[in-house]
């Protein structure tokens, strides 16, 4: 007879599914939630272009809603294993816009046996806030931007509270369709194109202007783009307003969609690049807007999240930095510790020195507690492995950028110190990187003993690249490995062109 099988815990989970029919895609994304930890285990998109469809009149013409209609035939299958309440199904802006509307919604409800809701242009600001907000945590308030097909949706909020949002009729498909006639891109194409979204945005500037936001926060479509096109030609860097009028110039150059050869854009996002590019551009300039990252969610997500009530005042980060704790077996309690003496130091240096940023514990917090992530595979280059692991897992809560911060961190934690994993970072970010770099190496020698009783009080003097690391009296000559391995690290600062007095 085989043995019964114990279990210790209970294990709840449930299948969730939301379904965006976007301007320009359908999207549709599947969770699996247990316990509370929700997992993305589909995602599909497919490039509809609905809004191509819209004539004069406003009409969808038959070749558009059989294109949407296709699709759907494949999101339906998927859709048969999820209970209808855990399915959430809307439409957008071509949708609202469109005058034969019924005659699509019908088709696509028999196909789909569920119900389609066409949500307004607030509410879709609405849920785009949420999926931004519940995947992408920030203090203080923030600006999100989200530029479909046919509309964009700009959006003030502060944690999870929408203060502020607007929805306006401009996105990259119509606007491609108006303004890049027959896909020629040249400067008075683009030129007209931000004339036409600057007249829109001039009635609504002024409002979001009032708003004291720390952060923007770009949402799919256009800064997704954008931020891949960073990624390939290997720039560690939120969006700039620079590098937009540098993709411009790059387009202008290629003269039509057809030629359009930018490295980074993929091949199904060039029909409608330039026209997004240029209403991001009027954005940038409109709400003065300094940087932008990328945020992990948008509608969909949003649609997902207000499905689970009782997830909606979890901590994101906290959650998030859990469940890797879990899967990767790390060793909580040295986390803690070590992530405590990182904070404290960082505390001291903001302190000192003007080169902290709001994110700057958020960062150095989840790289403190991932930092031995990597001993899941094995020991000796843990520290590499870190980093592949955090190269390849999501981290919902964080940014694309402070993602790859976690990561440069972890990678830099021990051994030789090379200051060039950096430097594609932007001027303005690489001082606190490079400080915090230093703080994290000081924190795990500190709590080498793995022991909180053993964890010194310290006191970080900072003279520019000069750092003084006061102890107690005596404790490094009692403690004889510590103060070893802070030799050692002088060293290696020292190759690295930093200078570290421990007394």
């Amino acid at each position: 007879m085989q043995p019964e099988i114990q279990h210790d815990t209970l294990v709840h989970s449930e299948h969730y599914a939301a379904v965006d029919l976007g301007s320009n895609s359908f999207h549709m994304v599947v969770v699996h939630v247990v316990n509370g930890n929700v997992q993305i285990i589909g995602k599909v998109k497919q490039k509809v272009r609905l809004a191509a469809g819209l004539n004069e009149d406003m009409e969808l013409d038959e070749i558009s809603m059989e294109r949407g209609w296709q699709c759907l035939q494949t999101f339906a299958e998927r859709l048969q294993d999820i209970p209808p309440s855990n399915i959430r199904i809307v439409a957008t802006a071509t949708l609202r816009l469109a005058t034969n509307a019924q005659t699509f919604i019908r088709r696509a409800e028999q196909i789909l046996h569920h119900k389609l809701d066409v949500i307004s242009g607030e509410e879709e600001a609405r849920q785009i806030y949420l999926g931004v907000a519940y995947t992408s945590a920030n203090q203080g308030n923030s600006l999100v931007i989200d530029i479909g097909g046919a509309s964009t949706e700009i959006i003030i909020g502060n944690d999870m509270q929408p203060i502020h949002l607007k929805s306006l009729d401009m996105g990259c498909v119509t606007f491609m369709e108006r303004y890049f006639p027959k896909g020629q891109i040249t400067q008075q194409n683009f030129d007209t194109a931000k004339a036409q979204a600057g007249a829109l945005l001039d009635d609504v500037s002024d409002a979001f202007l009032c708003f004291d936001w720390q952060n923007c926060l770009g949402a799919s479509g256009t800064p997704q783009a954008i931020t891949e096109i960073l990624v390939a030609q290997q720039i560690s860097d939120a969006i700039r307003l620079d590098y937009l009028y540098e993709l411009e110039k790059q387009c202008v150059a290629c003269g039509s969609i057809e030629n359009l050869d930018i490295k980074g854009l993929e091949e199904n996002r060039k029909p409608i690049f330039p026209s997004g590019l240029a209403i991001l551009i009027c954005l940038f300039e409109k709400l003065n807007i300094k940087a932008m990252n990328i945020s992990a969610g948008a509608l969909r997500e949003g649609l997902i999240y207000g499905m689970l009530d009782n997830l909606q005042e979890n901590d994101r980060r906290v959650q998030t930095l859990n469940h890797a704790i879990s899967r990767y077996h790390i060793e909580k309690s040295h986390a803690d510790s070590v992530r405590g003496v990182a904070l404290t130091l960082c505390r001291q240096l903001c302190a000192q020195a003007a080169i902290c940023h709001l994110d700057t514990e958020a960062v150095l917090g989840a790289a403190a507690t991932l930092h031995e992530i990597g001993l899941h595979i094995e020991y000796k280059k843990h520290h590499e492995h870190g980093a592949y692991i955090l190269s390849h897992i999501d981290l919902p809560g964080y940014t694309r950028l402070q993602r790859e911060a976690i990561r440069d961190l972890v990678l830099s934690h021990r051994l030789t110190i090379n200051t060039a994993v950096f430097d594609n970072y932007h001027e303005e970010v690489q001082p606190m990187l490079l400080a915090l770099v230093r703080i994290l190496r000081l924190a795990t020698v500190l709590c080498l003993r793995r022991h909180n009783k053993h964890i010194p009080d310290v006191t970080l003097d900072i003279d520019g690249d000069r750092w003084t690391l006061t102890l107690p009296d005596g404790w490094l000559n009692s403690h004889p490995l510590i103060n070893a391995e802070l030799a050692n690290e002088t060293w290696l600062q020292h190759r690295a062109g930093w200078e570290l007095r421990c007394q």
